[in-house]
């Protein structure tokens, strides 16, 4: 069973606004589709990036300087 939707107003610049409304049309979705879709993908990015930083908040910490120094001495830099 799907959740009941919920009702949020969001103002759009007019040039934002027009290309929601284009791609609605040429895609056969409705604006709020487009936007819960442009969303979950946004929120889903972002539980990765916090899954990836919790994965490595146990690594140790390399001073910028370090890391600069170390790729002159392997010949990166």
């Amino acid at each position: 069973m799907k959740a009941a939707l919920r009702r949020a107003t969001v103002y759009f610049n007019p040039s934002v606004h027009r290309a929601l409304r284009l791609k609605a049309a040429e895609t056969d979705q409705s604006i709020s589709e487009l936007i819960n879709e442009a969303v979950g993908l946004s929120l889903q990015e972002d539980a990765e990036d916090i899954a990836a930083f919790e994965k490595r908040a146990h690594e140790p910490n390399i001073r910028f300087t370090d890391a600069v120094k170390d790729l002159r001495r392997r010949g990166r830099l």
